[in-house]
């Protein structure tokens, strides 16, 4: 390996809707011959997706154990694995990578490292041996301008109360919808401004991260939120550099899996659908539904009436036999299909008989989604999910699934809003704004050219140390 090469250190939250957009990332740089040195534990490290064979020998994925930490459960190494008030654990076991980390620099120094934000100690230990670091951002630009300059995030100053998160901030265009609902707000306001039990809260961290590191990388493109990416270059008085949407290679998509049972049943079953007449449903990896909204949301799509392709992971120790309505299958049979655990979603995705997609609004999922010019109906469950909406419908390409306010959602509501996007005649300027927006999100070319002036960027750096 060529001693030249200019070298990069990436360092992702142990969530895999962080860590898929760094591996993306990893990917892009390393094609354009950078070389990536990935960090993660063991086990997150074995669930990341296969590296091509020409870009094994640019990526690194350098494995560092997990530690102990009580509280934490055994083999539990990714949000995905945890409940919600264990994530905690999680972040006391990162902050002991601290030492570890450091004497993996000082093994390799690296020219750059890109760190999350939850690590904010990265900054301090890049000080200590003279490296560059960058906050890499998973989020949309419109989620960091909502969350603001780092003044509102060190103390609590403006927003006094959870409601305050609900409405749109006074720093904001007034365009701008992005704010959370309500029921979202509380986690919001507490995460953000009381320490969990590392003895940090989630803005303290960001304002550690954001005062510490040299630059910002954001997942993002000047097309779509040009003026949030504006807006933060103004708060954070040091550059911000979009690096893309990161797309998905669809052709590469396409060529994998080909033979994979999972998705032969389901292109055989989509290529017996009209065009654009099937609703994509899907929820990720992170959020764990209760049983009693599984069941809302089945019977949603059965009074639709509408075909659907529902990507169904069914949460752990929940019964199988209670996991639908009774006889759901049976009734639907002729025009739904429901895939229990993997299914390849870009490739379904593809498929010219999806017309709509109904997701939590993950902002990978949207990314994948509009690249097909896919209308979106959201209904945001957990973190930034819910500010993603509101840009969606903000920019007129999806609308949002009505909820109680404890945040639940009935099957008449669902039934609804899949009604009035997929065929509706009001659905119809939502639709075509999303055909429009493709033209954006699916434009590989553009968002390779951002990534050509990420590393134009850092390479020409007058900063740049002499390691790698």
């Amino acid at each position: 390996m060529a001693s030249n090469e200019y070298h990069v250190m990436m360092f992702p939250w142990f969530a895999f809707g962080h860590m898929l957009p760094y591996f993306e990332f990893a990917k892009r740089l390393a094609g354009k011959g950078i070389r990536v040195s990935f960090i993660s534990t063991p086990r997150n490290i074995h669930r990341l997706p296969l590296l091509a064979d020409h870009l094994l020998e640019h990526i690194n994925l350098v494995k560092i154990p997990m530690p102990a930490i009580s509280g934490l459960p055994e083999n539990c190494e990714a949000t995905m694995d945890l409940q919600p008030d264990e994530v905690q654990y999680l972040i006391v076991a990162c902050d002991e990578l601290r030492d570890p980390v450091e004497q993996l620099l000082r093994q390799g120094l690296p020219d750059l490292i890109l760190f999350d934000f939850v690590i904010s100690w990265i900054p301090q230990v890049a000080k200590k041996l003279s490296l560059r670091c960058a906050f890499f951002s998973a989020y949309a630009a419109s989620t960091l301008a909502f969350l603001g300059p780092p003044a509102e995030l060190k103390s609590i100053r403006t927003r006094s109360k959870p409601e305050d998160l609900a409405i749109v901030p006074p720093w904001l265009p007034s365009t701008s919808l992005v704010s959370q609902r309500i029921y979202q707000a509380a986690r919001m306001f507490r995460n953000l401004y009381f320490p969990n039990i590392s003895g940090m809260s989630n803005g303290q961290r960001w304002d550690s991260t954001l005062e510490g590191c040299d630059f910002v990388a954001v997942r993002s493109c000047q097309e779509f939120e040009g003026q949030y990416l504006d807006l933060l270059r103004e708060f954070y008085q040091k550059p911000v550099i979009p690096i893309g949407f990161l797309p998905p290679n669809v052709n590469e998509q396409l060529s994998q899996h080909s033979v994979n049972t999972n998705w032969l049943q389901a292109s055989k079953w989509l290529d017996q659908q009209p065009i654009k007449s099937v609703v994509f449903v899907g929820f990720g990896t992170e959020y764990k539904m209760p049983y009693s909204q599984i069941h809302e949301l089945a019977f949603g799509l059965e009074i639709s009436q509408l075909p659907f392709f529902w990507i169904l992971r069914k949460p752990e120790q929940m019964d199988s036999s209670k996991l639908l309505p009774d006889r759901f299958l049976e009734r639907t049979s002729n025009r739904g299909m429901i895939s229990l655990g993997w299914a390849p979603q870009v490739k379904i995705l593809a498929h010219p008989a999806i017309g709509g997609c109904l997701y939590h609004s993950g902002w990978s999922s949207i990314i994948e989604s509009l690249g097909f010019g896919h209308p979106q109906i959201l209904m945001p469950m957990v973190d930034d999910q819910g500010l993603n909406a509101k840009l969606l419908v903000e920019k007129g390409v999806a609308i949002e699934v009505c909820r109680n306010e404890d945040g639940s959602f009935t099957r008449d509501e669902v039934s609804k809003s899949i009604r009035l996007l997929m065929v509706e005649e009001n659905g119809g300027r939502i639709r075509s704004h999303a055909d429009q927006v493709k033209d954006i999100f699916a434009d590989q070319d553009l968002h390779n050219n951002y990534v050509s002036e990420f590393i134009k960027f850092i390479n020409l750096d007058p900063n740049r140390s002499s390691h790698g």
